[in-house]
């Protein structure tokens, strides 16, 4: 096992393992210890990640918590993003409505 080789890429695959199950199992109440953890460890890449979580620390708690998602609306969003970048320079307002309609 090439991780077992560096101490710190041991580390640093246990604290992305330890978010992963934050992640999937919508635990953030325990968000804060494992700030902690990853802050008493020397992985200064997880430190500038952790830093940009705790910018935005209640809507990353919310996130890892509540059950509700805005994947929907951002799927709705990309897919007419994608048909407008279709249709660039090929017809007017009316086509791209009818286009974005039929999808």
């Amino acid at each position: 096992d090439r991780v077992a080789c560096c101490p710190q890429m041991t580390v640093l695959a246990v604290r992305i393992g330890a978010f992963a199950t934050l992640l999937t199992g919508r635990r953030g109440e325990t968000l804060d210890a494992w700030i902690t953890t990853v802050r008493d460890d020397d992985l200064p890449a997880l430190h500038a990640f952790v830093a940009g979580l705790e910018n935005d620390h209640d809507a990353v708690v919310a996130g890892l918590t509540l059950p509700s998602s805005n994947g929907p609306m951002e799927g709705a969003n990309t897919k007419t993003k994608l048909i407008k970048r279709q249709m660039y320079g090929r017809a007017g307002f009316s086509l791209l409505r009818q286009r974005i309609l039929l999808s």
